[in-house]
């Protein structure tokens, strides 16, 4: 092998931005403001709460930063692809890859609605392949990517009453390996990322219930996934690839 090939870490490009999807929640505007803080331009997407996705922009600037957030409903199958046509026009071409963004619908399986069923794997699965497909054309060329899928403790362990998430984030899991073992050999890594109960509006009114079966005693805080996912970003996990980093104090 060269020096060149054995050169370690392998140094990022030096234009593009990031692109977190469900940016203006807890995770992703942790996750935005972790890797503005590694100095990546950073495109926040929301689909709904435009001054809270804003909010998230300002900080990132106030801080020395770059953000833009764009808005997006990725329940439409075009989005995704528009989406990433946004961003690069933005802020450069899409580097780093975060799917972040979900929904729950929450209901026992006999009571759930094709739609309840159907709503949730739109957005937490089908649209983080729509955007990883056209991601991949970029990340391929200049053998440089990153994609990390934010799945859940759900998708490793039963909770009953989530059968359509606990599906879609199972196959977010599903869905990293395959794309992981495609493209290892272009430099672009995909890799999951499974956090347990984190203090979000999603947990909210119910993490006092839940945190006595938590072994560490406590719910997590976003900025410990988006700890997580920013080494996943970065160019010293250039070797991990296809893998499940789980972030839930020991629930699993």
């Amino acid at each position: 092998m060269s020096a060149k090939e054995t050169t370690w870490p392998p140094a990022r490009p030096e234009d593009g931005c990031a692109l977190v999807t469900g940016g203006s929640g807890a995770i992703g505007a942790a996750t935005v403001r972790a890797l503005a803080a590694d100095g990546w331009p950073v495109v926040v997407h929301y689909g709904r709460g435009a001054e809270r996705a804003e909010a998230v922009v300002a900080a990132v600037r106030d801080a020395g930063g770059t953000a833009q957030a764009i808005a997006a409903d990725l329940a439409d199958p075009d989005a995704p692809a528009k989406l990433l046509t946004d961003a690069t026009e933005a802020l450069g071409p899409v580097r780093v890859l975060v799917n972040n963004a979900g929904i729950t619908r929450d209901n026992l399986a006999m009571q759930l609605t094709d739609e309840d069923w159907q709503s949730v794997v739109d957005v937490d699965l089908t649209a983080a392949f729509r955007l990883i497909r056209p991601a991949l054309k970029t990340m391929i060329r200049g053998r440089w990517g990153r994609i990390v899928n934010v799945s859940s403790v759900i998708a490793l362990r039963n909770n009953p009453g989530q059968a359509n998430y606990a599906a879609a984030k199972a196959g977010l899991l599903g869905l990293t390996r395959s794309v992981a073992a495609e493209v290892a050999r272009r430099g672009v890594t995909v890799n999951a990322v499974a956090p347990g109960f984190v203090e979000s509006e999603m947990t909210e009114g119910l993490l006092d219930d839940l945190i006595a079966h938590i072994p560490a005693r406590r719910a997590g805080q976003p900025e410990e996934v988006a700890a997580a996912i920013r080494f996943l970003a970065s160019p010293e996990a250039s070797y991990v690839t296809g893998s499940t980093l789980v972030v839930d104090g020991g629930l699993g």
